[in-house]
This record gives C-alpha cells, structure tokens and sequence, in this order.
C-alpha cells in the first residue's frame, strides 16, 4: 500500500509541475510556446541513470565509472532544462515571468524525477510486475 502512496503523491507533484509549465506558456500575456522543449529534457534525463544501473555492477560498493558518467550527463541535462527557459528570456523569445514559471516547473518536475528514483529505485520489495 506504501507504494500506491507514493506512486499518487509523485504523479499528483508531476501534475503540479507540468501545470506550471503550460501556465508559462499558455497564459494570455505570455503566449509564447517555445518553453514547451523543456519536454525533452524530462524524457531524457531518467535515460542515462537507467542505463548505468542495468549495465553497473551493484556487488562493487566502491565508485563505478558507468555510474558516475550517468550522474555528469544527467547533471548536463538538468543545467539544461534549467538554461534553456533563461535563455529564451534574454533574447526576448518569451517574458520573464514566463521564465519564473517554467523555472517554477523544473524544479518541481525533477524533484518528482528524483523522488521517483529514491522511492522505487533501491529497494528488492518492489516490482513493476504487479502493476
């Protein structure tokens, strides 16, 4: 029951996230929907984390090169999704309170992302088998 729990309280924080997104871009003096390719940063950040883990050798417990080769590039595209909105808003594509949002939605997107990985991605009781 715990991980019904927790499955509800990141979709509900992913929702919020997103809904902050498309307020950046859908409200009626932004109107820009250029922030919306922070999209592909959301896909592709779990990637190489996924990657590392199914190729790393978990008996090891000391520092994996494979796994620290996917914290750099998943740091990368963090920065990323991070800089992409400020930058749009310094060659005023879109307005900064676009940016806020967009800004607001990044943070609470990749902490769901992050929480996800900290609740379902440790622990031998869980398996996507049973949903």
């Amino acid at each position: 029951m715990a991980g019904v729990k927790a499955l509800l309280g990141l979709s509900f924080s992913g929702a919020i996230g997103l809904t902050f997104l498309l307020l950046g871009c859908a409200l009626e003096q932004y109107g820009v929907y250029w922030p919306l390719f922070v999209l592909i940063f959301y896909i592709l950040s779990p990637i190489p984390t996924f990657i590392s883990r199914r190729l790393s050798d978990d008996t090891d417990s000391s520092s994996n090169a494979c796994r620290e080769l996917a914290y750099f590039l998943t740091t990368g595209i963090v920065i990323s999704a991070f800089g992409l909105p400020v930058i749009l808003a310094r060659v005023n594509t879109i307005q900064w309170g676009a940016c806020g949002l967009v800004m607001t939605g990044n943070a609470v997107i990749f902490l769901t992302i992050l929480g996800f990985f900290v609740v379902f991605g440790g622990g031998d009781d869980f398996s996507w088998e049973q949903w």
